[in-house]
């Protein structure tokens, strides 16, 4: 059979013109962890304690370094990230019995995370974390309020165990937050609860009660509102969101949504779909990249390959991988 060149040239050229063009990398992660030295330790005994309402994965236990971080963020372009201390773990009520040196290990984890940004100012922002709960947050956070490598403050209401139904956790919450926001700290806060039924109504009770006392410092809610994944409850909060910020476009545009282990390889096409409808409604410019390295596995096959998945516009794609908080 003879071929056409003429029409194969012109097929072929039709092929490249609508082929998506090479997307830049992400330019910043912002959702990373590296243990601290104090931290590791810990984790053996917090791992296998009978609080525990699930087992540790594997790869929270790996003794990962900053050169490991490093190495994999220049193997997927990524510029810079936000690194988020692991120093609440040591104050959770799933540690059982309670460790006496408790806020030692706070400490000790905080002054690791931010002296790892010191010593790479041009590619680390640190976020020191604490329980909200305790006794221990209000002067932890004070203690770094005026530190420049000190860029925020890590919230995690799950293992912290905070309630978001509970007028006493939510005061204390609020507190926190006004902490963070009198050193200009800015907030991620991953704040799904244990509750079964988290959804709308601890939207709701977030929106109205705590996020105001952030006082317009950037707050960021991490993994869009769950815990990682797009379960029943995941959607319910996100749509809670979507319909408050529809009802009042005024809300804090200092409110952010990292995508961090919302998606994977193996999240079904329906879901995406879904997903990027609900992030248009709460408005794409408020979503940012994010990996919750190690979870995420290699940066570079998660934030440049399965973020690719996403069903976003060149614009709207452009406007993720390069925003930076």
């Amino acid at each position: 059979m003879r071929l056409n060149l003429a029409a194969v040239l012109a097929a072929s050229t039709m092929m490249l013109a609508s082929a998506p063009a090479m997307a830049e990398p992400v330019a910043t992660d912002h959702h990373v962890h590296v243990h601290s030295p104090a931290i590791l330790d810990f984790l053996p005994a917090y791992c296998s304690s009978l609080g525990r309402i699930s087992a540790c994965p594997e790869v929270f236990t790996r003794p990962l370094t900053v050169d490991d971080l490093l190495t994999d963020m220049d193997a997927a372009g990524v510029s810079r990230a936000l690194l988020m201390s692991t120093a609440y773990l040591a104050e959770s009520p799933m540690m059982v019995p309670a460790r006496h040196d408790a806020p030692d290990l706070i400490r000790a984890a905080n002054d690791f995370t931010v002296d790892l940004a010191r010593r790479h100012p041009d590619r680390l922002s640190a976020f020191v974390s604490v329980n909200p709960l305790t006794p221990t947050a209000l002067p932890e956070i004070a203690r770094w309020a005026d530190d420049p490598f000190a860029a925020g403050v890590k919230l995690h209401l799950t293992n912290s165990d905070v309630d978001l139904r509970d007028p006493d956790d939510v005061a204390a919450l609020a507190r926190v937050f006004r902490a963070a926001a009198a050193g200009e700290m800015t907030i991620m806060i991953h704040m799904r609860t244990r509750a079964e039924d988290y959804g709308a109504k601890d939207v709701g009770i977030f929106l109205d009660q705590v996020l105001p006392q952030a006082q317009g410092v950037p707050v960021m809610i991490a993994h869009s509102g769950g815990w990682g994944g797009l379960d029943d409850n995941t959607w319910a909060a996100m749509t809670a969101f979507a319909e408050a910020l529809e009802e009042h476009p005024e809300t804090s545009r200092s409110l952010s949504f990292d995508l961090a282990q919302v998606f994977d390889a193996e999240t079904s096409e329906a879901d995406l779909l879904r997903l990027v409808a609900l992030m248009r409604r709460i408005g794409i410019d408020r979503f940012v990249a994010g990996s919750d390295w190690p979870f995420s596995g290699p940066l570079n096959a998660y934030l440049n390959n399965v973020f690719a998945r996403l069903p976003l516009t060149p614009a709207e794609a452009e406007l993720i991988r390069s925003a930076r908080l």
